[in-house]
């Protein structure tokens, strides 16, 4: 009885907040907040089942709330590029996977996978910059985003009102449980966080190696010494050379082209990427391959970038 008055109290605060509820929530995960979504539009979708909500207005709550965050984000891609990009995926648990799988996403299947990035936890947040960045048109990137937060949020919707019934016995179960249910959610989460670090911890140590300083390779161009620059980058960045006489070859290529890689000479290779991991990455296949003059440039681009300024100033 306790417990189905807790699953009666829980549908009815979710009833009476419901689309300012709807709102404030997505918004804020889509401002890059960690307060999942997917729970409470499945709340939504059993009040819906049971004719205590509407699906046309909580649709429209959820593709205004998306909008209205990943617009700025989308601004702030149009305004900062790459940085506000690298920003993102520095915060995520992932930084050293973020950003290639995100740009290999977002280069293969374009302004489209706005329509199912919501769905990819690394993809939802870097999208709206990435099209910023991208420079299409406002108006496109509003009709794919509103498209996508409608197709994200009805189908959970869907799922909720579907499994209705199934919906409540798990809130009743919940309820029974009750902080005892916490402490084990608290628990499996920081199981999960520390398991994330110390892979990432794991991986950082496969990748210490030697890093070339963008001044140090500045003086080795200027004296006319002979290296490889090789620019780990997708297409989509290469409005313009960023380091002289660089060749844009992906991780990908690398793998197939390494015996077209010179032995004769230093090789330096440079990506966008936190802590340099693509350039890493590939510097260890190439000395897999025998080539062991390679090393990564420190910082990646940003920090050639943030050299070459500093140098016009």
């Amino acid at each position: 009885m306790i417990a189905h008055l807790e699953v009666v109290r829980t549908l009815e605060f979710v009833e009476r907040h419901g689309y300012a509820l709807l709102i404030c929530w997505v918004l804020a995960e889509q401002g890059a907040i960690p307060l999942p979504s997917a729970p409470l539009l499945l709340a939504s979708g059993a009040l819906i089942h049971d004719g205590r909500l509407h699906i046309v207005p909580a649709i429209l709550c959820c593709i205004v709330a998306a909008l209205a965050a990943d617009t700025i984000w989308f601004e702030l891609g149009r305004r900062r590029g790459w940085r506000v990009i690298r920003l993102v995926c520095r915060v995520s648990l992932e930084p050293d996977s973020c950003v290639r799988q995100t740009e290999n996403a977002f280069r293969k299947y374009g302004m489209r996978s706005l329509l199912v990035s919501k769905f990819i936890p690394g993809l939802n947040t870097v999208a709206a910059p990435l099209a910023g960045h991208s420079k299409t048109s406002r108006l496109r990137f509003a009709v794919y985003d509103a498209a996508g937060a409608a197709i994200w949020s009805g189908a959970y919707l869907a799922t909720g009102y579907l499994f209705s019934q199934q919906l409540e016995t798990v809130i009743s179960y919940s309820s029974r449980l009750g902080f005892n249910l916490l402490l084990v959610l608290v628990g499996l989460f920081a199981a999960w966080i520390g398991w994330k670090f110390y892979e990432r911890r794991r991986f950082l140590k496969q990748l210490e190696m030697a890093r070339i300083t963008p001044t140090e390779l500045q003086q080795r161009i200027t004296q006319g010494e002979e290296l490889l620059v090789v620019d780990l980058r997708s297409g989509d960045e290469q409005e313009a050379a960023l380091i002289p006489g660089a060749v844009r070859i992906s991780p990908e290529e690398l793998a197939i082209r390494g015996q077209e890689i010179p032995r004769d000479r230093e090789i330096i290779l440079f990506c966008n990427c936190p802590n340099e991991a693509s350039s890493a990455r590939a510097a260890l296949l190439l000395k897999s391959q025998g080539i062991t003059r390679v090393r990564p440039l420190l910082g990646g681009a940003e920090a050639w970038e943030d050299f070459t300024g500093t140098l016009r100033q």
